[in-house]
């Protein structure tokens, strides 16, 4: 199994800069057009923050922009919401948020949270919804995670895929991770805990990040409108341009196969590493208490 990783988009609903001079769309256009040449892509998973601001204009362009190029990869899409989601406008434009290569819905959603079910290829995807409206941190509740549970209690042929948004782990080197990522891993594990996922694949961090959840592999994606630089001063926040995006690689799902293994691509964008916005000591503070 072989999925291109894509994550916070943050598209606006017209095609122009955001508020930091970056072109969203121009980036998310970018990144497609680097990633044309890989072959043998089995699925696309983007982990939430497709719209900036949950209009369906922006919801409309990422359908339009991921669909062609799926189609031109022959396959299948599954989208969760982030933060900066809204779940109507959401699910107006991207029904369950698993569409077919035809753009079909492959799955339904039962209830307000956009989690769903699908298979491609022997694999099962799950896409949870990590969603907590107005909020920055991320948190999945009980009758999601009794969901899990039910939907994992029946092995899949090859193994079980996870994406969601937030990330169940955290750099203490961030200022901001240990505080705006999912609240409740705990409550995760013991949903996954001797289940058959094989992968947890989030993002909203805005740079690559790999760990365990228990066992679990999580892979953290870097963000399509910009990425997040730790070089900086503890307690600080920097933001600078480029565009990236992640192959991950399953294997066959065998015993004794090789993976997952993660790959991550960067977009040949000639602004790269520009400083799109930069927080200090005491404005970060200020925004973890504000958001935290």
């Amino acid at each position: 199994m072989r999925i291109l990783h894509l994550s916070d988009t943050h598209i606006e609903r017209t095609d122009a800069p955001n508020k930091h001079g970056v072109n969203a769309t121009d980036s998310l256009r970018l990144m497609l057009d680097e990633l044309r040449h890989q072959r043998g892509v089995d699925a696309i998973v983007v982990t939430g923050d497709l719209a900036d601001d949950g209009a369906v204009e922006a919801y409309t362009t990422v359908r339009g922009l991921i669909g062609e190029f799926a189609g031109r990869m022959g396959a299948p899409v599954f989208y969760t919401t982030g933060n900066h989601d809204e779940r109507e406008a959401f699910a107006k434009v991207l029904g369950s948020g698993h569409l077919a290569v035809d753009g079909s819905d492959l799955a339904h959603t039962a209830g307000a949270e956009r989690c769903a079910v699908s298979a491609v290829g022997g694999w099962r995807f799950v896409t949870l919804d990590s969603l907590v409206p107005g909020e920055v941190y991320g948190h999945l509740g009980t009758v999601q995670l009794d969901w899990l549970r039910g939907v994992l209690s029946v092995p899949a042929e090859l193994g079980t895929v996870l994406a969601f948004h937030h990330p169940p782990i955290a750099l203490d080197i961030s200022a901001t991770q240990p505080v705006f990522g999912l609240r409740n891993p705990g409550e995760l594990a013991e949903a996954v805990r001797g289940s058959d996922v094989r992968v947890v694949l989030t993002g909203h961090y805005h740079l690559q990040l790999f760990g365990l959840l228990e066992s679990v592999p999580v892979w953290v994606t870097p963000g399509i409108v910009n990425r997040i630089d730790l070089t900086t001063a503890p307690g600080t926040e920097r933001a600078v341009r480029g565009a990236s995006a992640s192959l991950v690689e399953l294997g066959d799902g065998s015993t004794g196969s090789t993976g997952p293994m993660f790959h991550t691509f960067h977009a040949r964008d000639p602004r790269a590493h520009e400083t799109v916005y930069e927080l200090d000591e005491e404005r970060t503070r200020d925004l973890i208490e504000r958001l935290g």
